[in-house]
């Protein structure tokens, strides 16, 4: 029961309105649809216990309401992001990476595989209708667990081991979801960049739904639309991620407005479940204007003063630029650093296909040895002004877990360790280049597959080239189209690739450290591992190193952790395996996101950090929070 109530409080604190909850407030721009009966007046249309304040934690001033914020994206589909960097969440980060409720009120928890969660009585859709619990059976039952909708069954996210959980609706505010074992993830998921929206507007979606809806209405639309029945035009408008459709309603801080691009408009959700300190509805914004324009010029038109806000289409390199013409384009540049593990990594294949490949890439003095042969602080100081940090793929400086013996374990320029280690290993003979010959003659030149999107990526494989050469170690760069590249990993085909390191690389401790195991084919050092535990060994191989093992070990162990201080040495122990078995060769980390601030836009935090998961990029900042002076 303790441990209950702790769990309880813990996450319902930052979601209960303060003591004395203000007066809702209008925003100017809605009291004229208020005045003509429109709208309601604000105390009608926010919950009746709003999530209120939290700017002193934030570091925040409470501002003006209205103004439009202007930002800039390289493609229509990136739209989408609007609903990443609003970041309504049913429980989300805080700055401080701790998960508070948010659109929930309060959660419970029991055995961390009981989640009980209390809806704010009177939260509103962006149209005004009532967000309930029916909007969660609506999801559970016709959509999630409706062949027609949902062919491959139960979301795997939502199951643990295979399982999913007994849903139930408790009453109009409240649902529960139980599963027979612990479930530690499912905060986290419903914490992250892209939510699994485990709700949905049932009031709206039901009227394309062949359970609910009039068949000959819907039969009309699937004519109308050329789709190929009911359940293909409910998934069209089904698109709470996407923003491609106004017409869904939304709990985000802004709703698309109808149209098309270049320039798509975002209003306020006049329904939005935060109050300022004062009783002011958020967002202050009334709205957002994305202009779409060529990914090239996103720098340009930035320095040009075209954004109040922008860090999409822009990088590290274009920093000095955009720092020059601040004076002239009334604005400043913040840097955060990027939370990934690794900005660049390179994974060798331990389940390639090429037998003699995949002996040298299993031997961990081989992975050493590479490591060993790249000048990372070189390349730091050639790229990145030295502002990033030379290492591992390993958790971060902002992380609780973070241990600088780990960054920098077997990552020191040293060709004399590399080359005596692949001496050790028996690598000993050269062809006429100076380049090792594998066991069975041929030249040890390793194709390292990369999509070609990255200029970074380029430029420090050119870097690592020679010093490779120095050790006796060919490269061939070979560019794949994206997708292309990640099948063939996954098919065994590639020897290694070139990626991001680890997504979360400022981990705490209730964090998943799905990453650090070999569960998912995705981490490309170990792909075939990765599927064979995805599809319960229906494909893939089994996991065959005793580190691996381990590593999947712990990830079990953290799993069934009742306790943060337990949870912590699970991963520590998880990220010294990393650290020590190279199993992806981190480069540089931390380099720098710029982030370009309007002279009249606040409570841009100064410093931050910059992230997907988690983070939402620049969603734990809370963009409803901004004002602009002006």
């Amino acid at each position: 029961m303790r441990k209950l109530l702790k769990a309880v409080f813990a996450l319902a604190l930052l979601g209960q309105a303060a003591a004395a909850t203000p007066t809702p407030i209008d925003p100017p721009s809605l009291t004229a649809d208020v005045a003509a009966g429109a709208l309601p007046a604000a105390a009608g249309r926010v919950p009746q216990e709003p999530l209120v304040g939290g700017f002193e934690t934030l570091g925040r001033t409470t501002g003006k309401s209205g103004g439009r914020l202007r930002t800039l994206l390289p493609k229509d589909k990136d739209v989408r992001l609007l609903n990443v960097w609003g970041y309504a969440r049913l429980v989300g980060y805080d700055e401080n990476l701790q998960i508070r409720p948010d659109i929930l009120k309060a959660i419970e928890i029991t055995d961390n595989r009981i989640f009980t969660m209390h809806l704010r009585k009177g939260h509103k859709w962006s149209d005004g209708a009532p967000f309930t619990s029916e909007d969660f059976r609506y999801y559970w039952e016709d959509i999630a667990s409706n062949p027609d909708l949902t062919p491959a069954g139960i979301p795997e996210e939502l199951t643990v081991d295979g399982v999913p959980p007994v849903f139930t609706v408790i009453d109009e505010t409240t649902v529960r979801y139980e599963w027979p074992t612990p479930n530690p993830r499912f905060l986290a998921l419903l914490a992250q960049a892209r939510e699994p929206y485990i709700y949905r507007p049932a009031h709206y979606l039901k009227r394309f739904h062949i359970k609910y809806g009039d068949k000959a209405d819907i039969d009309a639309l699937v004519a109308a639309e050329k789709v190929k029945g009911w359940a293909a035009l409910h998934n069209r408008r089904d698109s709470m991620y996407d923003n491609d459709n106004s017409e869904m309603p939304s709990l985000q801080p802004f709703v698309i407005e109808p149209g098309g691009g270049p320039v798509f408009h975002f209003r306020r959700n006049p329904y939005f479940h935060r109050l300022d300190p004062y009783g002011m509805q958020l967002p202050y914004l009334d709205g957002v204007d994305v202009t779409i324009v060529e990914p090239g010029l996103i720098a340009a038109k930035t320095a040009a003063g075209d954004a109040d806000l922008q860090f999409r289409g822009l990088a590290f390199s274009d920093a000095g630029a955009l720092k020059a013409a601040e004076n002239g384009g009334g604005f400043k540049v913040k840097l955060y650093p990027v939370t990934k593990g690794a900005q660049v990594a390179l994974f060798p294949n331990l389940t390639t296909a090429d037998p003699v490949w995949r002996n040298l890439m299993r031997d961990a003095r081989f992975r050493r040895a590479l490591s060993a042969a790249i000048d990372r602080d070189d390349i730091n100081r050639s790229l990145f002004f030295g502002l990033a940090t030379a290492g591992n793929n390993t958790a971060l400086k902002e992380s609780p877990l973070y241990d600088p013996a780990r960054t920098v374990r077997d990552a020191i320029f040293d060709l004399a360790k590399a080359n005596a280690l692949l001496d050790e290993i028996g690598l000993t003979q050269r062809d006429a280049r100076g380049i090792r010959l594998l066991p069975d003659g041929r030249g040890l030149q390793i194709v390292v597959e990369t999509s070609g999107e990255s200029g970074e990526e380029a430029a420090i494989l050119e870097l690592i080239a020679p010093t490779w050469r120095k050790a006796g170690i060919g490269m061939i760069v070979r560019p794949y189209e994206r997708s292309v590249l990640r099948n063939r990993a996954y098919a065994g085909e590639s020897h290694m690739t070139v990626w991001s390191g680890f997504e979360n690389g400022v981990p705490t401790p209730s964090a998943s450290p799905d990453e650090l195991a070999p569960v998912h084919q995705e981490f490309l050092a170990w792909p075939r591992w990765g599927q064979y535990i995805a599809t319960k060994g229906a494909s893939g191989e089994a996991v065959d190193l005793p580190e691996g093992q381990r590593l999947l070990q712990l990830y079990k162990d953290w799993t069934l952790a009742t306790d943060d201080a337990a949870r912590a040495a699970i991963w520590r122990e998880m990220l010294d395996i990393h650290a020590d078995q190279q199993f992806s060769i981190g480069i540089v980390s931390g380099v720098l996101q710029p982030v370009v601030v309007s002279n009249a836009l606040r409570n841009v935090p100064q410093a931050g950090i910059f992230g997907w998961d988690p983070g939402a990029q620049f969603g734990i900042y809370r963009l409803d929070a901004l004002w602009l002076d002006r």
